[in-house]
């Protein structure tokens, strides 16, 4: 653990860290696994992301613009196409959302969420989008990533790496 406490996104570290010292990492859904922390709210889940998005990023403008434009045209175009008002490509994006919820629907089982959960994914994006350009926003200001009471990833150097 110490070779990763000056780490913002600790998990990636630790795998990073476990495999520099000849470790193998998996990475796979189990039930057998349980998080240390719980994020109850939608604030709370915004606030982790928005800590640690553009971090992740490696505050780089090129791949934030590459990231947002990868999550809109894999999540937020198939439901744009729905408004066109032209048939193919209309029938297009009802295609491509229902593929995206059902491909999401095991997650949601798994997590025991309701299955109307599965097509809200993107709206999910969505969120997710404003949150990591919130990110960048935070660093941009000197405000960082606030976690413990405290702003992290303030320079993008100690307390900043990935």
């Amino acid at each position: 653990m110490e070779a990763i406490r000056d780490r913002l996104i600790d998990d990636c570290a630790l795998a990073a860290a476990v495999k520099r010292s000849g470790g193998r990492v998996y990475l796979g859904l189990t039930a057998a696994t349980a998080s240390v922390r719980s994020y109850g709210s939608f604030a709370e889940i915004g606030r982790m992301i928005a800590r640690t998005a553009f971090c992740q990023l490696r505050h780089s403008v090129l791949m934030l613009g590459a990231a947002l434009a990868a999550l809109a045209a894999a999540y937020l175009l198939p439901a744009a196409l729905l408004f066109t008002g032209h048939p193919p490509a209309m029938a297009l994006g009802a295609v491509a959302w229902a593929a995206m919820s059902i491909a999401y629907l095991p997650m949601v089982r798994f997590y025991g969420r309701s299955p109307l959960w599965a097509p809200a994914l993107p709206l999910v994006a969505l969120f997710y989008m404003a949150m990591t350009v919130r990110s960048a926003i935070n660093f941009w200001l000197g405000r960082g990533g606030q976690w413990k009471g405290r702003a992290q990833d303030v320079t993008g150097r100690a307390g900043g790496r990935p």
